[in-house]
């Protein structure tokens, strides 16, 4: 949710792409900013999830910002393999071009990687699909960084 241009800012600061066919509710913003403004209890939640949102983006950005290659590509890989993404099979809808820039690396690293990974049993490559067979090992490259 973009609070700054519902308070101020009419200029978005960012885009997003849908992986697959999705649904969408758009709210126009001064019914929103009304309705934050006459029920307390609505905008405290809606606040506070915006605030888990923003510290789990902040270490996303972290993750991928401050780390060598490897790790960075770890991160990511844990990411996309996490729990929100389970039921969605993420790895279906990315290229390897996504994925290398979702880490920040460049392609030909993300592809040398994830077949380095492989080799070391850390995941397994099917196709586009993605397994991790070592989430501990991929756990401590990504912590390490």
């Amino acid at each position: 949710m973009a609070f700054s241009t519902i308070f101020g800012n009419n200029i978005y600061n960012y885009s997003a792409v849908a992986l697959k066919d999705s649904t969408i509710c758009m709210i126009e913003k001064t019914a929103l900013k009304q309705l934050l403004m006459k029920n307390n209890d609505f905008a405290m939640h809606i606040i506070s999830n915006n605030c888990k949102n923003e510290a789990r983006y902040l270490e996303i950005i972290q993750n991928t910002s401050f780390k060598q290659m490897r790790g960075k590509l770890a991160s990511a890989l844990l990411y996309l393999s996490s729990e929100e993404f389970l039921e969605e099979d993420i790895f279906q809808y990315l290229t390897r071009q996504d994925i290398a820039d979702f880490a920040s690396i460049t392609l030909e690293s993300t592809v040398k990687f994830m077949k380095e990974f492989e080799k070391e049993g850390i995941l397994k490559l099917i196709g586009k699909d993605v397994k991790i067979t070592d989430k501990n090992m991929l756990e401590e490259i990504a912590r390490k960084g």
